[in-house]
């Protein structure tokens, strides 16, 4: 590994001074899990590294005012995966968190990092696009911006941020009474890998009517996406299998995946049709309960 020269902020301030004075050649460090194994091959060769981890205001987890919820972006996977609120109200954002590599690396990942990472495979994107949420971004002099999350990924490895920005939170609304999500994603292993396909489902309900439905992929398209046909198939009807099965065929008309050495087009399109069914259907479930 190339040698660089490391900071160490203690709040939000310092930390945006740093990023402002040392130009574009500085990456910021959170849990390390994304950005040290590409260090350590060549892939990024930094000269500054600025180390995240004494900025508490990267690390709150708590309610919003509105009854949403506030994720600071150095919050990590393992304390989404665990904390009561995130799993009995916003079910789907544990789900993804408990899918991100094995505990020891859940307990140094986060939520900032697997984002800004920007991999169209990042397992904690589809569920925080089915729920709407907004990223707050601090620019120079500590201005703030938010950006919705479907705006936040332009192209592979790369989002709005710009080189003296830093990402602060994400901000999720509530989802309300009478609504439920999932996510899922395959994986050649049942562990340790990342998606050939995540679709995340957001399902809410008024009187039996889907009044409100969000459909987001992941790892078939440069970016997270979501598949705003099926999702508009779904509200103003009460949700049957039929239904839902249309959906699913809608969602894969959104995807446009690539062949790899993990999987065929063909085979991602296939997982996003009964990926989308499945996660329909326990969003259903858990809407209905």
């Amino acid at each position: 590994m190339r040698r660089f020269d490391l900071a160490t902020p203690q709040n939000l301030s310092e930390c945006l001074k740093l990023l402002a004075a040392r130009g574009g050649d500085t990456k910021l460090l959170a849990g390390g899990t994304d950005l040290l194994p590409q260090m350590k091959n060549g892939v990024l060769k930094p000269a500054r590294v600025i180390d995240l981890s004494g900025v508490a205001e990267l690390r709150v987890l708590a309610p919003d005012d509105g009854q949403g919820l506030r994720i600071g972006a150095a919050v990590t996977a393992r304390q989404l995966e665990r904390d009561p609120h995130v799993r009995s109200a916003f079910t789907s954002i544990a789900e993804s968190g408990a899918l991100v590599g094995s505990i020891q690396v859940r307990n140094l990942a986060t939520v900032g990092g697997n984002l800004c990472n920007a991999a169209p495979s990042a397992d904690m994107a589809p569920p925080l696009l089915a729920l709407d949420a907004e990223a707050v971004i601090a620019g120079p002099r500590g201005k703030r911006r938010r950006v919705p999350i479907a705006s936040f990924f332009t192209g592979v490895r790369r989002t709005v941020l710009k080189p003296n920005e830093l990402l602060v939170e994400f901000v999720v609304p509530s989802p309300g009474p009478g609504s439920g999500g999932h996510y899922l994603r395959h994986t050649p292993r049942r562990e340790l890998d990342i998606a050939v396909v995540g679709v995340a489902s957001q399902v809410t309900l008024t009187d039996g009517v889907c009044s409100k439905a969000r459909i987001a992929l992941a790892a078939v398209a440069p970016i997270p996406l979501r598949a705003t046909a099926a999702e508009q198939s779904l509200e103003g009807q009460r949700l049957t299998p039929s239904l839902i099965e249309q959906a699913a065929a809608l969602a894969v008309e959104a995807a446009r995946p690539i062949s790899d050495q993990r999987g065929s087009a063909e085979y991602r399109r296939h997982l996003v049709r009964v990926l989308t069914r499945r996660t329909l259907t326990s969003a259903l479930a858990r809407a209905s309960a």
